[in-house]
């Protein structure tokens, strides 16, 4: 089996292929793998909502169950995680039907991160989010301790 620019030396086949987009030689593309890495930009902004959103509902669990260890740095990690969730929900404005799933997806993560981090059992924190999307996202919310 030959091996393809594409399997070689992708930088360069990138380069290529939007070289012949440019000049209009649509006859010449690799349609096929073109198809394939459009596809995979989507998947890799579908992965980067969903790891934001982990990181966020792990910083909001630990926050509520660990009230003695809040402080202001804490608050502000918080606040930039939902800044960054948000910038990229603005400059990926398709990614916003797919929040109800990246945070299910998120919040399994979470949960087993937060445990982790605090030490605590899984079992401490709830199966299910406690926090509606809303509250998630709302730049003032933050969980009552337990």
């Amino acid at each position: 089996m030959e091996t393809t620019l594409y399997q070689s030396d992708y930088y360069t086949w990138a380069r290529q292929q939007a070289d012949m987009l440019r000049e209009g030689r649509f006859d010449d593309l690799d349609a096929a793998h073109l198809i394939e890495e459009l596809e995979a930009m989507g998947a890799s902004e579908r992965r980067e909502l969903t790891n934001r959103l982990t990181v966020l509902l792990m910083h909001l669990l630990k926050w509520q169950f660990q009230p003695a260890r809040r402080g202001a740095a804490w608050s502000l990690l918080i606040r930039v995680q939902r800044m960054d969730i948000s910038d990229l929900l603005n400059d990926e404005p398709g990614l916003k039907p797919e929040v109800p799933q990246a945070l299910e997806k998120a919040y399994r993560k979470a949960r087993l991160l937060a445990a982790n981090e605090t030490g605590m059992d899984e079992m401490t924190f709830p199966k299910q989010s406690p926090y509606s999307t809303e509250q998630t996202m709302a730049d003032d919310f933050l969980p009552e301790g337990n």
